[in-house]
C-alpha cells in the first residue's frame, strides 16, 4: 500500500509562516512521500528479480532512510505546530519541570540547538526506557536519531524551512516556530 502525502493546509493562515513558504514546504514533504513510495516498488522488484546483490541494491537501501524520514520527519513537524505554544499545565510541561528544571530552561536549550550553524532539524526525544528527556540536533534526516527514543517535538532547521520568510534571521523563525507549537500533540505524543 502505497503511502499519501497528508493535507497540512490548515496551517495556512498561521502567524509568522507566509502561505508561499508553507506551500513549498508542503511540496517538498509531498516529494519525499513520492520518492519513498519509488524506493519501495523498486526495491521490491529488485528482490523479486534476484538482483539484491548489487550495488544499486546497496544504494537504494541505504536512500529510504533519507527519504522515508524526510517524509515522517515533516509529517511530525507539521503535526506539532498549529496551536500556541507548550501547555504549562500539560504532561510535557511536568516532564520538562522533572528533566530540565522547567518549560523556560527546556526552551532555552532547544532555541539554542536550533541556533547552531548547520542544516538539520531539532528534536525533542523521550527516552522511554530511562524516562528522561533530550534536545537532539538531527544533522541529515537519516542521522543521529536515538535508538528506541519516540520524538515528541520536531524543528526544521534546513533552510527552506525559514529562507523565505525570514532569510538568514533563523533566531526569528525560532521565535515563530515556538509560538505556533501544539502542545496537545506533544502532549499526546508523550
Amino acid at each position: 500500500m502505497p503511502y499519501t502525502a497528508k493535507d497540512f493546509n490548515a496551517l495556512i493562515g498561521m502567524k509568522g509562516f507566509s502561505e508561499t513558504l508553507l506551500k513549498n514546504h508542503f511540496t517538498l514533504y509531498q516529494g519525499y512521500v513520492t520518492n519513498t513510495n519509488k524506493v519501495v516498488d523498486i526495491l521490491a522488484q529488485m528482490l523479486k528479480d534476484g538482483k539484491t546483490g548489487t550495488p544499486e541494491y546497496a544504494e537504494l537501501k541505504r536512500r529510504f532512510g533519507w527519504e522515508f524520514n524526510g517524509m515522517r520527519l515533516h509529517e511530525l513537524y507539521f503535526g506539532n505546530l498549529g496551536g500556541s505554544g507548550i501547555d504549562k499545565g500539560g504532561k510535557l510541561a511536568k516532564k520538562l519541570e522533572k528533566d530540565f528544571g522547567g518549560v523556560d530552561a527546556w526552551e532555552k536549550d532547544f532555541r539554542a540547538t536550533g541556533a547552531m550553524r548547520g542544516i538539520g532539524w531539532v528534536a525533542l526525544y523521550h527516552d522511554a526506557e530511562g524516562d528522561r528527556l533530550f534536545n537532539v540536533w538531527i544533522n541529515e534526516h537519516d542521522v543521529a536519531h536515538l535508538a528506541g527514543c519516540t520524538p515528541l517535538l520536531i524543528m526544521d532547521v534546513f533552510e527552506h524551512a525559514f529562507i523565505t520568510d525570514y532569510q538568514l534571521k533563523r533566531a526569528d523563525y525560532i521565535e515563530a516556530f515556538m509560538a505556533n507549537i501544539n502542545g496537545k500533540v506533544i502532549d499526546g505524543r508523550l
